[in-house]
């Protein structure tokens, strides 16, 4: 008697388990998807366009133990235009028309901005082409990455990892160096292209000036 009861609840109990471990998988999967919260962002306080707002901006997101996605994008706007829009939505809008943002995009403002997103609009904005793999399947989060990381313009990471305030600033600071000796890399080799060249069995060469192209050879007679 007390074994056939005990026989008859064991599917119960087997099934009850089974569905407490899904609802706790279904809780880390939908917690896992949202990245920390970064409370009281500077945007809040003070995002306007004058000099003295953008002053204001910057010193006061360096001391922040983490940038959101509303002050990354803000950020990334004054860089690009000198100038940002009043409202995350705005701000979303204008990336996104810029193909700096995907299309599906919709992370909130207060959402920790995650490198591989950075990392995106920073290849659109410095127009970086990288190599075979990057142009391919275009700028995805972890080409994006790596690409980034061999010009020296994010430090070895994750797409998935996160940006304190301090080190948001310092890689737009890299942005702008990048910017003003750019003219100097054109005859350097891309990760990609070194990617690319070691697939092929062989080096890629950096192009060669016309200013130093050796001249033809003089025909004989």
């Amino acid at each position: 008697m007390n074994t056939t009861t005990h026989t008859s609840n064991t599917p119960r109990r087997t099934a009850s388990r089974l569905a407490l471990a899904t609802l706790a998988l279904s809780l880390v999967f939908v917690t896992g998807c949202q990245g920390p919260k970064v409370a009281s962002p500077v945007t809040a306080e003070t995002s306007g366009n004058e000099p003295s707002q953008q002053m204001a901006f910057w010193h006061t997101l360096a001391e922040r133990p983490l940038t959101s996605n509303d002050e990354a994008f803000h950020g990334l706007l004054l860089f690009l235009d000198g100038k940002s829009v009043p409202a995350y939505a705005d701000r979303v809008a204008l990336l996104k028309s810029k193909q700096m943002l995907k299309e599906d995009f919709d992370e909130p403002a207060d959402q920790a901005v995650r490198r591989g997103t950075l990392a995106i609009a920073m290849v659109k904005a410095l127009q970086i082409k990288g190599g075979i793999t990057l142009t391919l399947l275009g700028p995805t989060e972890r080409y994006a990455v790596r690409e980034l990381e061999f010009q020296n313009l994010l430090p070895p990471s994750s797409a998935h990892q996160t940006l304190s305030g301090a080190e948001f600033v310092g890689v737009i600071g890299r942005m702008e160096d990048y910017q003003r000796v750019e003219p100097s890399r054109a005859n350097e080799r891309t990760a990609g292209e070194i990617e690319q060249g070691k697939a092929l069995g062989q080096t890629a060469k950096p192009a060669t000036s016309p200013a130093t192209s050796p001249a033809p050879a003089s025909a004989k007679p």
